[in-house]
């Protein structure tokens, strides 16, 4: 009996190989499209081949030799193993120990199974989910995350069509998408991801097979995904189902995905977002105005506060601790949230920076300590945890220093957050967003409710006028 293991995730995939040995038809990608993906030394090579930018690394076959290439290629560097779901064991290492620590606890590295090292490039990341026949690449439309690269696209907020790559560059992943695609001869749905920077468009990786970005791209682009992939798998092609090849013309509205975590529901889970995927959902925002989608993205996946009352004339707080690496961006974070209609309370090098940016934070304890009362032992400012504990704390913006610094305070303060039923974001791109989401002057339009069919609609007719010709 035939298979189709392109609509499972990762682990009916990784079934591809044994179902084969079996004796089984693979219906879609075959077994040699689906290794030369995932398996990543082919992959890169291919890319290499084909002349796709991708980012410098290479395969270690042993802890010696990934020391090797890490410390060639330059830190930080992040790990990819082949064949792995929903990011596991894929991490970011800054450092030799955090690559020793990384290989020894969560990768298996061998001569048999090597792994991929590159280096992290920061920038933009964009998703792409497409539909092959193999011989034409149909692109319902590109997801630009808000995150910086490294989030894994279930955790991040993404954002169709994109809003800051520009056609140029769009341009770029298409063609890429194109020849990589057709040369692994896949069939049926196929999903990448790049990355875009200044200095050009690097793929990552491309998984041939259904990935959880498809019912987003399907509702919102209304291209049913899935029933052509099915059709092509049972021998149709795009043509014949009355479609072609290439990037779809945006909607006349913008989209944003935001993901939802059962933080409340399981205990001891960390939202901390990262190449590892942690949320258990999802909400679609849809609006003519990116704000508005996005706002409404955000309130409905409980990001963000869904009102911020001002009880007795004291404006609600919120609490920040923000990495180094991220306060370049922290005018623009602290900008929105008065805008919004917060006060400020920060630790001693986030006030800092602060104040450096013309704004007033009242001052909070870094460090956690034993009072009873969550305050500082000589009682002169409250603690992060008191804080958040006082019922005034509507919104935590927590960026962590990766490996290095008070990691196990950071995970104090998001996991008293989360007792305590107030958000906390750990991204600043997503804090920054969200801030800008809580405009007052745009609440009553995310307050507004329209169905999913009336944007479709709007749509359709978009199309319509396009195929029009002029009279």
């Amino acid at each position: 009996m035939p298979a189709m293991v392109a609509f499972g995730g990762q682990t009916p995939l990784n079934l591809a190989a044994p179902l084969a040995s079996a004796g089984t038809e693979l219906l879609g990608s075959d077994l040699e499209a689906i290794d030369q993906a995932e398996e990543r030394s082919r992959f890169a090579a291919l890319l290499d081949r084909l002349g796709v930018p991708q980012p410098e690394g290479g395969m270690a076959r042993s802890i010696e030799e990934a020391l090797t290439l890490a410390e060639r290629i330059g830190y930080p560097v992040i790990v990819r193993p082949s064949f792995v779901i929903g990011g596991l064991a894929i991490d970011f290492c800054y450092s030799a120990d955090d690559l020793v620590r990384q290989l020894a606890a969560a990768t298996v590295i061998d001569p048999d199974r090597p792994v991929r090292i590159d280096r992290y490039l920061e920038g933009t990341e964009v998703d792409v989910d497409a539909v092959s026949d193999g011989e034409r690449v149909l692109i319902p439309g590109l997801i630009e995350h808000v995150e910086r690269a490294g989030v894994h696209s279930g955790d991040s907020v993404g954002l169709f069509p994109p809003q800051n790559v520009s056609e140029a560059d769009q341009g770029l992943i298409v063609a890429a998408m194109d020849r990589v695609v057709l040369a692994l001869g896949a069939k049926g749905l196929v999903n990448a991801q790049f990355i875009v920077r200044e200095d050009g468009v690097y793929l990552i990786e491309v998984n041939p097979r259904a990935s959880r970005t498809v019912p987003f791209l399907s509702k919102v682009s209304g291209v049913p995904m899935v029933e052509l992939a099915v059709r092509i798998a049972l021998g149709a092609t795009l043509p014949q189902l009355g479609w072609s090849g290439g990037l779809l013309s945006p909607p006349p509205y913008v989209s944003v995905k935001a993901p939802a975590f059962s933080t409340g529901k399981l205990r001891g889970v960390d939202p901390s977002v990262g190449p590892s995927m942690q949320s258990t959902g999802e909400v679609i925002g849809i609006h003519a105005d990116p704000r508005v989608a996005l706002a409404k993205a955000l309130w409905g996946a409980g990001l963000v506060p869904s009102v911020i009352p001002a009880s007795g004339g004291q404006r609600p707080l919120a609490l920040l601790s923000i990495a180094d690496r991220d306060k370049p961006l922290l005018g623009r974070l602290a900008t929105a949230l008065v805008r919004a209609g917060f006060r400020l309370a920060a630790t001693e090098g986030t006030r800092t920076a602060l104040r450096a940016e013309g704004f007033d934070a009242e001052p909070v304890a870094k460090l956690a300590t034993d009072d009873a009362e969550g305050r500082t032992v000589d009682g002169s400012m409250p603690d992060l945890l008191g804080v958040i504990r006082s019922g005034e704390t509507r919104l935590v913006v927590n960026t962590p220093t990766p490996r290095s610094g008070p990691v196990r305070d950071a995970a104090e303060i998001r996991h008293a957050a989360i007792a305590e039923g107030v958000p906390c974001l750990t991204a600043i791109e997503t804090a920054i967003a969200a801030a800008e989401a809580l405009d007052p002057t745009i609440a009553d339009q995310v307050a507004e409710v329209r169905s999913l069919s009336d944007w479709l609609a709007r749509e359709a007719d978009a199309r319509n006028e396009e195929l029009v010709p002029a009279g």
